[in-house]
């Protein structure tokens, strides 16, 4: 039992603090650049089109129990100015017996500070459900948290950013949630020491990157995500992507002390990006996986016909 024990307590851990969708060291991204509405709602409408967007990460393949997540995100700009935008948000991830998903609205309004920059505050509200199921471990003696399921247990979610941007720069810093809720109590789970052990902590994400144009057929464009959590080392993604006559994406990126990470993404159309990563890790754990795919699409419905320009590239 106490073997058996410890387990479940480390993947409820890392539940708590690794891979789950609001307390995770939230699901982790190699995308991220295109996946910034599910951390920062400030970014809702700021490409001024209708857009939809998806993404699958299936992390670490052949590790059993090891995370999946799929994201999906909306967002336009509204208002008789367009200084608004609205956005729902929605991501679900599974991870051994437990799944939890969180649906978002996202709110946001901008102010011109120059002919060329845009300052974005962003509101984001929702909730979050976690199901467990226990019956899916390996369990030689049943009994204490293993007795009873935990089925569609809510937790409500609050957050907020702020987003700066031009067709060149962007710069963003959010937290997507501020509550601090517990997913698991004392009672649960027994030991006085574990009642914090799925408690949400606050996430701050900082998201900067700048495109160059080397001529007119190549773009270069460096970017950085930065997440800090209490009690967790601070996390540092670097990327660097080429776009190759506004329709070929190549590029690499470094997870400061993880991974190390390969891109690739093609403009199919218009409005229709497809892109995919594929993860190594740098870490003792790539002896037990075969790696991490990530694969993301992105639609955009143009709404004015002088909308339709070169890819942004963010």
């Amino acid at each position: 039992m106490i073997k058996q024990y410890s387990i479940v307590i480390l993947l409820i851990s890392l539940l708590g603090f690794e891979f789950s969708a609001t307390a995770q060291q939230d699901p982790q991204y190699t995308q991220y650049m295109y996946n910034t509405q599910v951390v920062n709602p400030a970014y809702a409408g700021s490409r001024g089109t209708l857009d939809f967007a998806a993404l699958y990460r299936s992390q670490w393949v052949g590790l059993e129990g090891a995370p999946k997540t799929g994201t999906f995100t909306f967002n336009s700009p509204i208002g008789v100015a367009e200084n608004m935008g609205i956005g729902l948000s929605v991501v679900s991830e599974e991870i051994g017996p437990a799944t939890e998903s969180n649906v978002n609205i996202d709110y946001s309004y901008s102010i011109k500070v120059s002919e060329t920059y845009t300052l974005a505050f962003g509101l984001k509200a929702g909730i979050d459900v976690l199901d467990v199921d226990f019956t899916k471990l390996n369990i030689f003696d049943e009994g204490d948290i293993f007795e009873s399921n935990i089925d569609n247990r809510l937790q409500p979610q609050i957050g907020a950013g702020v987003y700066y941007y031009s067709n060149k720069f962007y710069a963003g810093l959010s937290v997507p949630n501020f509550l601090n809720t517990k997913h698991f109590d004392e009672s649960e789970i027994g030991p006085t020491s574990a009642q914090t052990i799925a408690a949400e902590r606050l996430h701050y994400f900082f998201i900067t990157g700048y495109v160059f144009d080397l001529n007119e057929n190549l773009k270069f464009k460096p970017a950085l995500l930065t997440k800090m959590v209490s009690g967790s080392p601070l996390s540092v993604d670097i990327s660097a992507n080429f776009l190759i006559n506004d329709k070929f994406t190549l590029g690499g990126a470094y997870r400061w002390d993880a991974a190390f990470s390969g891109m690739v993404g093609f403009q199919a159309s218009e409005g229709l990006f497809l892109g995919m990563a594929y993860d190594r890790e740098t870490t003792d754990l790539q002896q037990f996986n075969d790696g991490s795919w990530e694969f993301f699409v992105r639609l955009e419905i143009f709404n004015k016909p002088d909308r339709i320009y070169t890819p942004r590239f963010f």
